[in-house]
């Protein structure tokens, strides 16, 4: 199996796990779509050498072989990922979805990948990628879950099947986010809003006063730190999971503002390091 890995999207998740796993470096094979554009394959080389995996040039290249590819890609591209590599697959290839989209996207891109003779497995990750690394929590699904379970444990990696069905894993990590990424962005508006009043400890006090046993003012810190560090994509999860809860025929009011608010702090660009909830607070107001 050593020689026999491939990563499609070598970003924050695709580095971060494969960094634990017990195999040598330089046979895991590594494609990023960043590599076919010149103003960012430079970058994505770098990245490549810094990891010390053999970075390929196209995903052909990176999947001759591969019996286990873990695709992780922005969330409104992975239908797009199995489908442009599933020609390149070799037959019987584990295809771990690790992206975090609707259960409809993952059914979508397990036709592609098991009409070319592949074996797709829903994989949610339950967690950020930091601290845990590859023993980050990880949730499979679908018929060939109890098989992309065995590679997983093959690496070190912290892994337990959902379900049977193509979705399960997805739609859990999916509604768990109305709640995590939820709660960021009602941090957001209420922290904010309390600063511009100058009104940000008294509302802080109450928080306090009626949950004592949570640290208020810590995790709002922490909260606005996730979404500017990380709202982009977070935004782009809440987009699928905002179709996940439409196609449950619910409506998805939550998750559309959600999503909104993460796009937006997100979108700013500010730097994180400032750990002062005031100054931090500040900083985004001024810009939005």
């Amino acid at each position: 199996m050593e020689s026999r890995i491939a990563i499609i999207g070598f970003g924050e998740a695709g580095q971060t796990i494969s960094d634990g796993w017990p195999v040598e470096r330089g046979t895991i094979k590594a494609y990023d779509i960043k590599t076919d554009a010149d103003e960012t394959r430079g970058a994505i080389k770098a990245r490549y050498r810094d990891a010390g995996v053999a970075g390929c040039s196209t995903r052909a290249e990176a999947l001759s072989s591969a019996s286990a590819v873990f695709c992780l890609v922005t969330a409104d591209q992975a239908v797009t990922a199995a489908q442009e590599a599933a020609p390149h697959l070799a037959a019987g290839a584990i295809w771990f979805d690790g992206n975090s989209c609707s259960p409809t996207a993952k059914q979508e891109a397990a036709t592609a990948i098991e009409a070319s003779g592949g074996r797709y497995v829903d994989m949610a990750i339950m967690a950020p990628v930091h601290p845990k690394g590859h023993r980050v929590p990880i949730l499979l699904s679908g018929p060939h879950a109890r098989d992309g379970l065995a590679v997983l444990k093959a690496l070190d990696m912290n892994a337990s099947i959902a379900g049977t069905e193509v979705g399960q894993a997805s739609a859990i990590k999916m509604l768990r986010s109305v709640m995590i990424k939820g709660f960021e962005a009602l941090t957001a508006e209420c922290i904010l809003a309390a600063r511009r009043a100058g009104v940000e400890t008294q509302v802080l006090d109450s928080l306090q006063a009626s949950d004592p046993g949570f640290d208020w003012r810590s995790r709002s810190n922490y909260n606005l730190e996730r979404m500017m560090a990380h709202g982009t994509r977070r935004a782009a999860e809440m987009d699928e999971v905002e179709k996940t809860v439409a196609a449950l025929g619910l409506p998805p009011r939550m998750s559309g503002a959600i999503a909104a608010w993460q796009r937006q702090i997100g979108g700013l660009g500010l730097a994180v390091e400032d750990d002062d909830l005031v100054r931090r607070s500040d900083a985004l107001l001024k810009r939005l």
